[in-house]
């Protein structure tokens, strides 16, 4: 199994009552909150905690888009993704430099996506895993002003413009309805022909499960409710989809994406952890207004008639503003404890949903620097050299990760720890 650490970037230092009185992302009044200094001082540490993962063995780093949201203050995930490739490439690190989210719902410049990534690609050496998200409709709706009908149809032309720019011999015109280009000929073009693993990020969707299989991508569960909660109806759906279209039953075909806190004892966990697991998910999830994550026209008729079939798939979404520990804990929307007690419940699910690609959020809210940095030592001392092992003895082939790394074993450099 490939496991990659994944960072968002909070502002750390919200108001202790900020649920009370303000959303997480659109309407949040950044100079009423944000104290001068502390914000370069949280977006230097998202970064250097992505490189301490990359030195301690992590398979890859990963990062994601969020726009005009306290809870992820990257508009641009490229922008890191290119100091990650650039400081990995120089260290020799050979990490994948997982890109997540960026997303061609909401973009009226889907060409530039395509030079970015090619971009990272060639610092990288190659090392580049291409995201590809619809875009969550708060950000291409609200932030981006994109009807909420346009956003999966700009997708798809997105989706094919970009390919097409990265592989083309020729220069060509391109015609489409949302975008227009007399002269496509795009410099650079990424070292990996006819395009680097694409990933999608995404919900429960049968009709973008469909898709992701059908093209050979890798389905991205990017979950807030973790496996207890959403893990069987979504993952029961994905495989049984893909047996319906004659697909194998890969692990690598899925990616989901887990919250990890590790201390010593499940009860110093505890002590560590509870005030900012709460904190996280009251301000960030909680925070955003139910009418942002679906905007009427936003959802296709397919995924309508799945959520009310079976609502499930929004987990505990209407209830996150006032979540506490012990529920978090218990249903394992995060994954919380010993060494032990982390292993063993991450390959329970792991083995269960035939996961693959496991991306592992260390950081969560308020965590200061230095926990965090605790908390990413423990997983790759005590749990990583163990779960990196599942699915080696079925031998499968990750298509979908950078070929330059498929069969390379990663030198975790031990000084660092």
């Amino acid at each position: 199994m490939k496991v990659s650490l994944f960072q968002q970037a909070p502002y750390r230092h919200l108001p202790k009552d900020f649920e009370k009185h303000h959303d997480s992302v659109v309407t949040t009044p950044y100079f009423d909150i944000v104290k001068p200094g502390l914000m370069n001082q949280d977006l230097n540490a998202f970064i250097s905690e992505l490189m301490l993962g990359a030195r301690l063995g992590f398979d890859g780093v990963a990062v994601t888009e969020h726009s005009q949201s306290s809870y992820d203050v990257v508009p641009n995930p490229n922008l890191i993704g290119s100091i990650l490739a650039y400081m990995t490439e120089q260290e020799k690190l050979d990490v994948a430099i997982a890109v997540v989210g960026r997303s061609l719902g909401k973009s009226r410049e889907p060409l530039r996506i395509a030079e970015e990534y090619a971009m990272i690609d060639q610092i990288s050496g190659g090392r580049l895993i291409a995201g590809f998200p619809i875009g969550l409709s708060y950000d291409a709706n609200q932030n981006a002003g994109i009807p909420p009908i346009e956003t999966r149809d700009r997708y798809y032309e997105g989706r094919a413009l970009v390919e097409k720019a990265w592989s083309a011999k020729e220069p060509f015109a391109w015609n489409g309805r949302f975008s227009k280009y007399p002269s496509v000929n795009l410099w650079p073009r990424p070292v990996q022909q006819p395009k680097p693993p694409s990933w999608v990020p995404a919900v429960g969707n049968p009709k973008t499960m469909q898709g992701v299989l059908e093209r050979d991508d890798v389905y991205t569960y990017l979950s807030w409710f973790g496996p207890k909660l959403t893990g069987k109806r979504i993952f029961d759906r994905y495989w049984e989809i893909a047996q319906k279209l004659g697909k194998d039953i890969n692990p690598h075909r899925l990616a989901f994406l887990q919250v990890v806190l590790v201390a010593e004892t499940d009860e110093q966990a505890e002590k560590d952890y509870r005030q900012h697991l709460e904190t996280h998910f009251r301000t960030s999830l909680g925070s955003i207004p139910p009418t942002g994550l679906g905007l009427p026209g936003y959802i296709e008729r397919p995924g309508v008639e799945g959520l009310m079939r079976d609502p499930g798939d929004l987990g505990l979404a209407v209830r996150m503003r006032n979540i506490n520990y012990s529920e978090l804990v218990d249903s394992r929307v995060a994954i919380i404890g010993s060494p032990e007690t982390v292993r063993q419940q991450i390959t329970e699910f792991v083995k269960e949903f035939r996961v693959g690609n496991l991306l592992v959020m260390t950081q969560v809210g308020s965590m200061p620097h230095e926990l965090t940095e605790k908390n990413i030592r423990l997983f790759a001392k005590e749990v990583l050299p163990h779960i990196q092992k599942i699915w080696d003895d079925e031998g499968w082939d990750n298509f979908a990760w950078p070929e330059r790394l498929r069969k390379k074993k990663l030198k975790p450099d031990t000084t660092a720890a």
